[in-house]
């Protein structure tokens, strides 16, 4: 709901993605939680809990709305991603979770560190009854006192933001294990799946694979999906971990895990300090050596007879192996005892479990740059998807729209669609800017006809070279060639428009459409209106090279259309 009364329950991608989820495993998990609010909600403020009710009815919304159009069962809601709660505003949730029968909807807090939430919830017996798991984000394997003690699940409910390389697999096969050994917790969650974003944006390929070539088709299924197959493949939700779980004498842990219908799963991983250092928090050293660990089964499992193996190698990539089956380990004698020799980097899933599998799959299509010449009319009149590909808005949404009184040229086009700013989880920039291209773009000619809705204060750009994105696209720079609804344009180095290269006027008004033309060559760059030169020679010294973008001077709404970008060398 960009704003009120604006009910839309088919933007993005993430409808898709949980649909894609449940047709492979129909009993996966779905969870939401809020990075930003619509501006709206805070009534002028930029706080989500100004009407606790209203914004409790926005979130609920969206889980009826999950369940209506898409068939989805949202089983976990967070509060606000790594920012402040309301105690109040949690209660309230809960209390409209329950008004629309989503009694079966278990809420997470506070997605943030372990307090000051474990604190309150000792403190109110209230908040305590109505958040079912305490979730922390980046815990470094360790949690605090009083989250142990409000006897709730902890979770790591977002972890790892690493670069999937080896060192990437070694990071999350080590904290994998060691939430649960050191800190109890019963889930881990990687952010993010799959790095399908443009490589130079922050956290570039910090997914557990990487996808981030649409137009190629080309992905890496990197080492740290592997990792996850030591757990995931030989546990599921409800299984629980056993009480004899622990650190091994020379480095290294060991979890044990089972069904409770005498299925057993151990992990072991003895990751080094050097090969294993996550993204955040600081790692303190430790040492890891060869060692020959030994296991006693017993109980109920001493009957085991048969143990599957699974193995992993990382560290010095000439030795590294990834989720391999090894011979099986029998048990043929009564003490139910085994031993393994364990190296550093090395991770083991023993199981009783047959179901494993390494899968296969053909080669992907080769790595291809974006291409240099590129073309989108946005001629769509049922999407697929309400953004537009390779498109990558960093501040500001822009979708697909119909104009429905324009039957020519400009019937589909691509709209700025927020007209307040959001209560933003980062910084996000004043203006609203998509990215699109190659980093590596250096020589460029970008047209675009442009659309300011706005009367007086609209305006609208096009830029190359932007060399920022994400949580830094407030200092983002390139080359931004505005024009303005008073009739006037710009031309500046930076998107917050304090480097201003060039001013003047412009026949332009709201409500017209424009054609944009910016030409950067060498040191130079030269932009045309309509076809006919407005500025040129304005020197380029920095940055290089960047992404193309389009968007607008605030938050308005804006159409855009015919882009064509030109970066053949």
């Amino acid at each position: 709901m960009h704003y009120a009364l604006d009910e839309n329950y088919f933007r993005g991608y993430e409808w898709w993605l949980m649909k894609e989820a449940k047709k492979r495993n129909s009993n996966i998990t779905l969870m939401g939680l809020p990075w930003s609010f619509p501006g709206w909600l805070g009534k002028r403020f930029d706080w989500p809990y100004v009407n606790r009710h209203l914004t409790a009815y926005y979130i609920v919304s969206w889980i009826v709305g999950a369940k209506r159009y898409h068939d989805l069962d949202i089983d976990y809601i967070g509060i606000w991603n790594e920012r402040s709660f309301d105690i109040n505003y949690i209660k309230v949730l809960r209390r409209m979770l329950n008004y629309q029968g989503l009694e079966r909807v278990k809420i997470i807090a506070s997605d943030n560190l372990w307090e000051p939430i474990s604190a309150s919830m000792l403190l109110d017996a209230e908040l305590m009854e109505v958040i079912d798991v305490i979730g922390a984000h980046y815990p470094g394997t360790h949690t605090v006192k009083d989250a142990q003690l409000t006897k709730k699940k902890l979770w790591s409910s977002e972890d790892f933001s690493t670069l999937n390389n080896a060192m990437g697999a070694g990071c999350w096969g080590r904290i994998l294990n060691q939430n649960y050994v050191n800190g109890y917790m019963t889930s881990t969650i990687a952010w993010n799946v799959v790095a399908s974003y443009y490589e130079q944006l922050p956290y570039g390929r910090s997914g557990l694979m990487t996808a981030q070539e649409p137009w190629s088709g080309h992905y890496v299924v990197e080492a740290p999906i592997w990792i996850s197959a030591h757990t995931t493949q030989f546990t599921r939700p409800g299984w629980y971990y056993l009480k004899t779980v622990g650190h091994l004498e020379k480095g290294g842990s060991y979890v044990a895990l089972t069904d409770g219908l005498g299925n057993l799963t151990i992990i072991i991983e003895t990751m080094s300090h050097k090969h294993s250092k996550c993204i955040r928090p600081l790692l303190p050293y430790f040492n890891v050596s060869h060692q020959i660990a030994t296991f006693v089964l017993q109980g109920s499992f001493s009957e085991i007879l048969e143990l599957q193996v699974w193995y992993t190698k990382l560290g010095k990539s000439s030795e590294s192996f990834l989720f391999k089956q090894l011979d099986s380990l029998w048990l043929l004698d009564s003490s139910g005892s085994f031993t393994v020799e364990l190296q550093e980097d090395e991770l083991f899933t023993l199981t009783t479990l047959t179901t494993g599998s390494k899968g296969s799959y053909p080669p992907p299509p080769k790595s291809q740059p974006f291409p240099p010449i590129y073309t989108d009319d946005f001629n769509v009149e049922y999407p697929f998807f309400s953004e537009a590909p390779n498109f990558a808005d960093q501040t500001g949404v822009f979708e697909y729209f119909m104009n429905t009184e324009d039957p020519g040229e400009h019937r589909f086009t691509l709209r700025q669609v927020l007209n307040q700013r959001p209560i933003t989880w980062a910084a996000d920039a004043a203006s609203t800017i998509s990215i699109i291209g190659d980093y590596k773009w250096s020589n460029m000619t970008i047209t675009c006809d442009v659309y300011i809705e706005t009367p007086g204060k609209g305006g609208v750009f096009i830029a190359g070279r932007v060399n920022k994105g994400g949580i830094l696209i407030r200092s983002a720079r390139g080359i931004f060639f505005w024009i303005f609804a008073n009739g006037t344009y710009r031309v500046t180095g930076d998107l917050a428009g304090w480097l201003i290269y060039a001013v003047g006027q412009a026949e332009v008004t709201a409500q017209e459409w424009y054609t944009l033309t910016l030409t950067i060559k060498g040191h130079l760059s030269a932009g045309m209106l309509n076809g006919k030169l407005l500025w040129s020679e304005v020197p380029v010294n920095f940055p290089k090279n960047g992404w193309a973008a389009i968007g607008t001077h605030s938050f308005d709404f804006a159409q855009f259309d015919n882009f064509h970008v030109d970066a053949t060398p």
